[in-house]
């Protein structure tokens, strides 16, 4: 049975925060309004804000799934008992935001892209770092003391296009022959036959390895795994700004100043601009919107044809991300605002609603009872990085996922755990982890540029 919160009275959530914009996320903020809060139970204990001055050997700075499995790596495998420092309330951010959705990806790019860059060996290895990465999150998945409601069985990546299931196929070929991952093909007939009836799609491919989770559920577990292996996890407690003195960092909180040796940050796309001038300009935050439906009727699911509940995204640039929950609701997102002041604009609601009907016609005038926002880190290269810096020996940072991080989130934790750790591990050279999340050299007209192109990316999209 979970005790009380030691935290004070929440703050009311703000649905016009913008990392962009925002001085930062704010300080002991409520959630947002999502299903997976609603359906989640109480959270966790904590251990309150900083109140005081605190010296501790590692300081991690965001507790969200990155931050919490590198607590939890930390104290478990490499004794080191960290303090997790979290703005608002416990994974308030990304990972209480998210699709649940987990895959073996990370960051953006294909395989087919990886070689492109980097050369066959390289992403060879790249590869096999995902895969072990997606192991990683499923050995999190068992041993979290909370049922997540894992579906597994793979990803299917649906085309709602006939020249886009082209493209995949062809890409699925390279997963198959060059990478060992047996990725399956699959017609519109037996698409419909065996997993659902999506109006728009004209066929799928089944990548082997993916799992949908209760993101909250995942979250409050890693927050039990890491207190019981002896983290200490702060909410309430933004962190304003890291000043490094000599060989040790200090991290300014309202309540007080930790003092640590090493700092791990774990932020996402609710980095706050003042934190670190090493972060400036690295992460390009973009809005992710989602929707969950009331739980649908026998017949609805008769008409809709879902026999799967394995995790479903099509093949738009904008895609829509998607699956039937294990109450049978479906939850579906999307991209749609660019700035937080226009959030809550209906026209973005609307956006996913309308998706909802093209892909099941059936569902049309369906009750739609959870709406939510959050914002994705992008990293202006599509990949992310597990990096520790040169400049400022001691502070490494794990961003840049692309809407990709609800698996590899926990291999992300692992290696900035043995990273601060100095400790070596296979793989240590490949480019996510020898070099810095690049810059935008125009970062202030960043904004424009993306309403360009989501114009652009809809009008293409929907071409016939």
């Amino acid at each position: 049975m979970n005790r009380p919160l030691k935290t004070p009275p929440l703050a009311a959530y703000d649905p016009h925060y913008d990392p962009l914009v925002s001085d930062g996320p704010g300080c002991n903020r409520d959630y947002a309004p999502t299903y997976w809060l609603a359906t989640a139970g109480a959270p966790p204990e904590d251990d309150g804000p900083i109140t005081r001055d605190v010296d501790t050997d590692v300081a991690i700075v965001g507790s969200g799934f990155t931050g919490l499995a590198c607590a939890t790596f930390l104290a478990r495998e490499h004794g080191v008992k960290p303090l997790v420092l979290e703005a608002n309330r416990v994974a308030w951010g990304c990972s209480t935001r998210n699709g649940g959705q987990g895959q073996n990806a990370s960051g953006r790019l294909t395989r087919s892209q990886w070689i492109e860059r980097w050369g066959l060996d390289v992403a060879k290895r790249l590869h096999a770092e995902i895969c072990d990465g997606f192991d990683t999150f499923e050995d999190m998945i068992r041993q979290s003391p909370v049922d997540c409601e894992p579906q597994r069985g793979g990803h299917l990546y649906i085309a709602h296009r006939k020249r886009n299931f082209e493209k995949i196929a062809a890409e699925a070929n390279v997963l198959t022959d060059v990478f060992g991952e047996p990725t399956r093909v699959i017609g519109a007939d037996e698409l419909r036959r065996d997993y659902l009836n999506e109006a728009e799609a004209v066929g799928a491919v089944l990548e082997p390895r993916g799992t949908g989770v209760h993101p909250a559920k995942l979250a409050f577990g890693y927050q039990q795994m890491a207190r019981a292996a002896g983290a200490k996890i702060h909410p309430g407690s933004p962190v304003t700004e890291i000043e490094q003195h000599g060989s040790v960092f200090h991290l300014h909180t309202p309540g007080g100043t930790v003092k640590a040796r090493a700092v791990g940050i774990a932020t996402g796309a609710y980095t706050a601009p003042g934190l670190t001038p090493l972060l400036r300009g690295r992460c390009m935050p973009i809005l992710s919107n989602s929707i969950v439906t009331r739980p649908l009727t026998p017949a609805e699911l008769d008409a809709t044809g879902f026999r799967t509940k394995l995790v479903l995204t099509d093949t738009r640039t904008l895609r829509f991300y998607y699956r039937l929950l294990p109450d049978n609701r479906v939850q579906i997102g999307s991209r749609s605002s660019i700035t937080g002041a226009d959030a809550d604009h209906p026209r973005h609601l609307q956006l996913l609603i309308d998706g909802l009907h093209r892909k099941f016609p059936a569902l049309h005038g369906i009750e739609i009872e959870y709406s939510w926002w959050g914002w994705v880190d992008v990293s202006h290269d599509m990949m992310p990085r597990i990096f520790q810096s040169e400049r400022a020996n001691g502070l490494v940072y794990a961003l840049g996922y692309g809407g990709n991080g609800v698996s590899y989130s926990a291999q992300a934790g692992r290696r900035m755990a043995q990273m601060i750790v100095g400790q070596q591990f296979k793989g240590q050279d490949l480019p996510t982890f020898t070099s810095p999340l690049p810059t935008h050299a125009f970062s202030s007209f960043r904004r424009i540029g993306q309403r360009l192109l989501y114009r652009w990316y809809q009008l293409r999209d929907e071409a016939a």
